[in-house]
């Protein structure tokens, strides 16, 4: 078995605590069904929002799901980069996998589908 990452990103409406929580939420959903995963395949997850997002932790939309609270979790800013699109959620999930590197599916929605040109174009990511 083996870990592999699933990226994915968001953008949040407005920096709202019911904003963050259904951003994430929506995101979570869409990369477990996107790579058929279940809660139980899950390693860890990291969140990270831009800067201009901080009225809430992403991650306690795990809870909301009724995820596992005992789940690896961890939040953070991004680097606050002059050009980075604004009010935007990235997350990382590890997985158990025995799925190959090209069976994963990251998932981009909202403005966030940008970002998924612009990564794999500047550091040769798997789309």
């Amino acid at each position: 078995m083996r870990c592999r990452g699933i990226r994915g990103a968001i953008t949040v409406s407005t920096n709202e605590k019911e904003s963050i929580l259904a951003a994430a939420k929506e995101l979570l959903v869409e990369m477990t069904q996107a790579n058929r995963i279940g809660v139980e395949d899950i390693a860890a997850i990291l969140f990270t929002t831009t800067p201009d997002l901080n009225v809430e932790f992403p991650a306690a939309a795990t809870r909301e799901l009724g995820w596992p609270p005992n789940l690896a979790l961890l939040c953070g800013h991004e680097m606050n980069v002059a050009h980075d699109l604004p009010h935007c959620l990235r997350i990382l999930m590890l997985i158990n996998t025995e799925k190959e590197l090209d069976d994963i599916r990251h998932v981009y929605l909202g403005e966030a589908k940008r970002l998924k040109n612009e990564t794999s174009l500047s550091i040769g990511g798997n789309t």
